[in-house]
């Protein structure tokens, strides 16, 4: 068989390529993510990578675009169904203490991203991108000012919360979230 065959016989190899990178990412970081070890996680041949990728820059941008767009998602579902400023309160404390929003794996994949993001243009647009997101699912129940102060409490208090041997208590989150909602 010809390799042109295998393209519509394996559907969804490129989406296995970036849930597997997503695997590596998580296990590796960014930088030991290469193409033999997201091609051997996803079991396609190194060849696959560059039929489907042009190279790991757009790789790395599709990753991250499909973890900020799935992490936006679950972000916005607690903030969409609260149907007034205490209900949304509420789910700003339920994304922050709960595992809806970001399970470990993915709070690593976040700051992966942020780093990376740092440094790379392409990366900084999917990260500005994921920020507006968050924050028009704020502004459904609180000011400008305020979504945009909520979201970097959201952002850092998860990433403190994840490192810290003493998180802060679920009471005391909803304090400060009243507190910076007010």
């Amino acid at each position: 068989m010809s390799g042109s065959s295998r393209g519509p016989n394996d559907p969804g190899r490129r989406d296995r390529i970036v849930e597997a990178a997503l695997d590596v990412i998580a296990e590796y970081g960014v930088t030991g993510a290469t193409h033999r070890r997201i091609a051997d996680a996803a079991g396609v041949s190194l060849g696959s990578m560059t039929y489907y990728f042009e190279g790991r820059q757009q790789l790395l941008v599709e990753v991250f675009t499909r973890l900020a767009e799935s992490m936006s998602a679950r972000y916005r579902e607690p903030l969409e169904a609260a149907g007034n400023v205490e209900e949304a309160r509420a789910a700003v404390v339920e994304i922050i203490c709960g595992t809806h929003w970001g399970s470990p794996r993915e709070l690593v994949l976040s700051y992966e991203l942020y780093a990376f993001a740092s440094r790379n243009p392409a990366l900084l647009d999917v990260m500005r991108s994921w920020m507006r997101a968050s924050r028009a699912s704020l502004s459904r129940h609180f000011d400008a000012r305020t979504s945009r102060a909520l979201d970097a409490l959201v952002e850092g208090v998860s990433i403190h919360n994840s490192m810290d041997a003493e998180p802060m208590s679920r009471q005391d989150v909803a304090a400060v979230v009243r507190a910076v909602s007010t």
